[in-house]
């Protein structure tokens, strides 16, 4: 691992990557200093020397990959295994899970985040947005430990938190006072969910949202299980309050399920609207028929990010955790095969998250973050189809994760 302490006296940099190929094709040297992207240099370019050098050999280097949902408060990597018994309605699943809860009060280190924090550093994720369930058997218990796992990570990966209402607002009476509370406390969001579905009221619960969001000048993700016409209706409603509040580019909704439920000309209109009033939308690519047709979407202008949703828990038994794998899961729910529909498919991972979350441009340009991997891969397709692990990653300009072989390591340079 590279620190300031290896530095070479005089050296231009702290760490130099040589013989990285972008994903446009060409070479690059990569210098990176105090943390971040410093220059990007002509590959035959002389220069001076650098505190340490790794020579990548041609591989393909990509930001970091961003996770735009997942549940680290959820996870059960760490426990025994459990037999997935949750069955019926989003209600039902709800209700298993907090029994689950009350039966055990596990630290969720030790229950599964760590853990699956640990898998999504090797798999090549650098940032990602977690929910944090607010509910009547947690209230802030698991938001704060979830910001405390945070500050621990902050060297390795860039988290969002989510304050995240899964039993819903309006039936889970403490829930409101303790989203206003988790906000003080240092969620970076406002999480709502399925305001008919779950709540039976679909301006009650955004009403709650919406203000919350405004008061404190936070974003939005809600989660849309709804599907059919109260589905599209909520999505219609949070367009409106997105215009009317000022919050456009701030406010994400994840699944959309009832957007599957549309006919071409209503999710034209709907895609119209998604797109001006600056709202992103996250999907796991489920396997289900309920997926929303996410290259329709994408071609009409709409932002779209990945996620992993679910790992292991009383939701899912799924352990697919690498955004690379996710990205493959697009590339066969939607039979893309083209090298530009495969590449395109690494924006939802890369570019729209950044941009969404804040993390920078996306891509590998000066004054980024250094949050990279390189993969042992001639050009991006050939990451998906393969479905690869980086060589290499760096988070902040040291080396998390290196799979270089024997023989890789970071060397001083010459003096």
């Amino acid at each position: 691992m590279t620190t300031r302490s290896d530095l070479s006296g005089g050296a231009s940099c702290d760490l130099r990557l040589l013989h990285a190929t972008t994903i446009a094709g060409g070479q690059v040297t990569i210098d990176i200093q105090a943390e971040r992207v410093a220059v990007l240099h002509a590959p035959d370019r002389l220069l001076p020397p650098a505190g340490r050098e790794i020579d990548l050999g041609g591989a393909l280097v990509l930001p970091g990959l961003s996770d735009s949902h997942v549940h680290l408060d959820k996870c059960m990597l760490g426990l025994d295994w459990r037999s997935h018994r949750a069955q019926g309605s989003v209600r039902a699943i709800i209700e298993d899970e907090k029994a689950f809860r009350r039966a055990h009060r596990i630290p969720l280190a030790s229950q599964g985040a760590e853990a699956l924090l640990e898998r999504m550093l090797r798999g090549g994720t650098t940032s990602l947005r977690t929910h944090v369930d607010i509910d009547d058997v947690t209230r802030l218990d698991h938001l704060a430990q979830i910001l405390d796992l945070r500050a621990r990570w902050s060297d390795r990966m860039q988290i969002q938190v989510v304050a995240f209402p899964q039993s819903g607002i309006l039936r889970c009476a403490p829930v409101a006072g303790d989203l206003d509370e988790a906000l003080r406390m240092g969620a970076d969001l406002v999480g709502g969910l399925d305001p008919v579905g779950i709540d039976g009221d679909r301006d009650g619960p955004l009403d709650t949202v919406f203000g919350l969001a405004e008061r404190h000048g936070r974003g939005i993700d809600i989660h849309l299980h709804d599907g059919g016409e109260a589905g599209l209706d909520e999505i219609d409603a949070i367009v409106a309050r997105t215009k009317a509040s000022g919050l456009g580019g701030q406010v994400t909704i994840s699944h959309a399920f009832a957007l599957a439920d549309a006919d071409d000309l209503r999710l034209g209109r709907i895609a119209d609207a998604l797109r001006e009033a600056g709202i992103t939308l996250v999907s796991s690519v489920p396997g289900t028929r309920r997926c929303p047709p996410i290259p329709r979407l994408r071609d009409l202008g709409v932002a779209i990010c990945f996620g992993t949703d679910n790992v292991r828990d009383c939701w899912n038994p799924s352990t697919v955790t690498g955004m690379i794998d996710r990205v493959l899961l697009a590339a066969y729910r939607f039979d893309l095969r083209s090298d530009a529909d495969l590449t395109a498919l690494l924006d939802p991972v890369t570019a729209v998250p950044a941009k969404v979350a804040g993390l920078g441009p996306g891509t590998v340009a000066p004054g980024m973050r250094a949050d990279l991997v390189a993969f042992d891969a001639a050009c991006a397709p050939q990451i998906v189809v393969e479905r690869q692990e980086p060589v290499l990653v760096l988070a902040k300009g040291a080396v998390a994760i290196d799979r270089r072989g024997p023989v890789a390591g970071t060397t001083p340079s010459p003096a």
